[in-house]
């Protein structure tokens, strides 16, 4: 079993950055692609970036590219959201999620086995 915990959120300006953090405990992170996700009011939960076991693959999202980075460090189990040029539309509670033994970054959601409680991102005009 593993858990997950994500930190980070909180509120901002548009056009300011965040860091958000998910933290693992419970199993090695190194077997597992992770992503985040982020799901918005009234909206389906979507995926935003993900990043393969070792790091090598990164992905994202169009609405997200060249604005948020994905990492992740196997040596003390964590995984990083930075996000930089926030918008409004980006006002979400984000989630990590944990996709065991993938060989490469999956986007549905249904790929993924283990969810943090998610931390909220609020960006104000």
């Amino acid at each position: 079993q593993m858990t997950l915990g994500e930190s980070g959120g909180g509120l901002v300006q548009a056009g300011g950055s965040m860091r958000l953090s998910c933290t693992a405990s419970g199993r090695p992170i190194v077997n597992y692609a992770f992503a985040w996700f982020r799901r918005a009011p009234g909206k389906e939960r979507e995926f935003v970036a993900g990043i393969s076991r070792n790091g090598g693959i990164t992905d994202y999202a169009d609405s997200v590219k060249g604005r948020f980075t994905i990492s992740r460090d196997n040596d003390v189990n964590m995984v990083n959201l930075q996000m930089s040029a926030l918008k409004p539309d980006d006002t979400a509670v984000y989630y990590c999620g944990a996709d065991y033994l993938s060989p490469i970054v999956r986007r549905p959601v249904e790929s993924y086995t283990y969810f943090g409680q998610g931390t909220q991102v609020t960006v104000s005009t």
